[in-house]
């Protein structure tokens, strides 16, 4: 959608929001002057100090652009600015917000739920986890050592223990060292990443509810990354195995504002048993009570929220549900098929080492060849910043030696980590891009390859 057409459509909405309000005197918002329009085209331009986001060639972190839909209701509901907090802040976007968040349980298969929008996965992760300390005061967290640090540093600030579980040479957590915790019964909450920041990778979460059968613990899903995938047609089938678990998790949280095509921050948490809103209770008397009717400040640890959130999320799914099959869930395939094709050319490249195992959602990553992890870390950096000259922007990873073949690098090596290329492909453009990446890719290597003494690589 062009932006003018955007910038139509949004013009043509907020007369129709304006009629609402049009018994009301006037009183006209203050002008914006020449001087205004000055400072507006100085913050343009130094906006354009930024990496080019929304395009194709940029396939580095985990950003992708909000759809159009998003951007104009976001706009719009600004205009009122509601706080979703309370109904009294926000009425509209407090029932928008409602149904959003309906909508994702229901993605997840759930019939029944307590959820709210947050400002983000780090809130929402940090309300589960409050909860699980609720429920089982005193007892320690368990997340894999690829799942994101913010677990660590939440449990910190609630006060409570946490343990990192090893990984496999795939990424996932490793049963193993998982079940040697649990028998301890230390463990009151095991964090299941459906997608981590690093590598895309999904825990086994099929297997780790067998083990919550044996020692009773609670399972939060980190899907901040990865969750829409339960859409898509084309994962794995043991990726599609810890999907297709999900309705037995006890909380999850997920990041419209990552795959969900939202602007930031639009983060959202959902418990499976509603009764723990218990545990949010409280008697303000500051607080926006005119109405008797459950607020979400009720069910939620932040206060004020932006309502806007709400109406650009319950707008994108208007426009584009969560339906297998349809649009929205094509996006998700196309990313994930640009990925294995990426991989499928990395692994016949004579200047590359893909890891041992194909990538499990849509981000990439990959060593280049050479003597020894510390020359293929210096090769990567000198290839990430010659693609960055050709436009194509990439993204760097520290990752262990144990996720590439046995042999790839020297025995003495193999507990050392190596600086990897990485990609996240999670725009649907991203396919038929991928001939355009892979020829700057290539350019970049070739660039990075004469640039470097002979010694520190090898065809």
């Amino acid at each position: 959608m062009p932006d003018n057409n955007l910038f139509q459509l949004l013009a043509t909405a907020q007369h129709r929001l304006d009629q609402g309000f049009a018994d009301l005197p006037p009183a006209p918002a203050p002008p914006l002057s020449e001087e205004a329009a000055a400072i507006l085209n100085e913050a343009a331009t130094k906006l354009q100090d930024n990496y080019p986001y929304a395009h194709p060639l940029y396939a580095g972190q985990m950003l992708k652009p909000p759809h159009p839909i998003a951007r104009a209701a976001y706009a719009l509901a600004m205009s009122v600015n509601p706080n979703n907090h309370a109904l009294d802040g926000g009425r509209a976007s407090s029932a928008l917000e409602i149904e959003a968040v309906a909508s994702l349980a229901k993605m997840f298969h759930w019939p029944q739920h307590l959820g709210h929008l947050s400002s983000g996965g780090t809130f929402a992760n940090l309300e589960a986890l409050w909860v699980a300390g609720q429920l089982a005061p005193g007892k320690a967290v368990a997340a894999s050592s690829q799942a994101h640090y913010t677990h660590s540093r939440i449990s910190s600030v609630l006060g409570l223990p946490f343990v990192s579980v090893p990984t496999d040479n795939n990424g996932r957590m490793d049963l193993a060292a998982l079940e040697q915790l649990l028998v301890t019964e230390n463990i009151g909450t095991v964090v299941v990443t459906l997608g981590t920041t690093a590598t895309g990778s999904v825990d086994p979460l099929d297997q780790i509810l067998e083990l919550q059968q044996l020692h009773k613990f609670r399972i939060h899903v980190d899907a901040a990354y990865g969750g829409y995938f339960t859409l898509a047609s084309n994962l794995a089938p043991n990726t599609r195995a810890a999907y297709d678990a999900i309705p037995q998790a006890d909380s999850i949280v997920v990041d419209p504002h990552k795959h969900g095509l939202q602007p930031y921050g639009c983060g959202a948490i959902l418990f499976h048993d509603p009764t723990v809103g218990r545990f949010y209770k409280h008697d303000s008397p500051y607080t926006y009570f005119s109405s008797k009717e459950l607020h979400l400040g009720e069910i939620s640890l932040e206060c004020s929220r932006a309502g806007a959130s709400a109406v650009a999320l319950w707008a994108t799914q208007r426009l584009l549900p969560y339906t297998p099959g349809g649009t929205f869930a094509q996006g998700l395939e196309a990313g994930r098929e640009a990925a294995l094709e990426l991989n499928r050319r990395l692994a016949k490249s004579s200047h590359f080492v893909t890891p041992i195992a194909a990538p499990q959602l849509d981000i990439v990553f990959w060593a280049a060849r050479s003597v020894s992890p510390a020359d293929s870390s210096a090769l990567a950096q000198h290839i990430f910043d010659e693609a960055a000259r050709l436009d194509l922007h990439l993204a760097l990873a520290n990752l262990p030696i144990s996720f590439f073949p046995p042999g790839t690098w020297p025995q003495n090596e193999q507990n050392k980590s190596v600086t990897c290329l990485r990609s996240v492909l999670m725009k649907p453009e991203h396919l038929p891009w991928l001939d355009q990446i892979w020829q700057r890719l290539e350019s970049a290597t070739h660039q990075a390859v004469l640039s470097i003494p002979r010694q520190n690589h090898r065809e």
